[in-house]
């Protein structure tokens, strides 16, 4: 009697769709990978710019350390700083949209606040 052996695999139509599949999700990623680094050092620089001693020394703070880091998306001005005690509450939020193809736009919102303590 002869043996049936049943082959085993994905087939070439289904290689090709996981391909598609994972190539529009690296352009996704590669159009939000920038904007995730640049809120994160929007974070560390509003942590640093909440010891001084004043609002506008805070804003000036933040200014320089976005000049650093290359942060574009928010200005100094754009912060909302608050007073809690003896020391600075600062926090911001912004838009980033992404043209992706066609009438598609991808939209991320980031929004941060200081920690608290020194």
């Amino acid at each position: 009697m002869a043996v049936k052996s049943r082959q085993r695999g994905m087939s070439i139509i289904t290689l090709i769709f996981i391909l598609a599949v994972l190539g529009a999700v690296g352009a996704v990623a590669l159009q939000a990978f920038p904007s995730v680094i640049e809120y994160q050092a929007a974070l560390k620089a509003i942590n640093k710019a909440k010891n001084e001693a004043s609002i506008p020394s805070v804003r000036a703070a933040f200014d320089r350390a976005a000049d650093i880091d290359n942060i574009t998306s928010i200005k100094g001005t754009d912060l909302q700083v608050t007073k809690a005690g003896d020391q600075f509450i600062v926090a911001f939020s912004y838009e980033k949209e992404f043209h992706m193809f066609g009438p598609a736009w991808l939209t991320l919102k980031y929004a941060g606040q200081s920690h608290q303590g020194r």
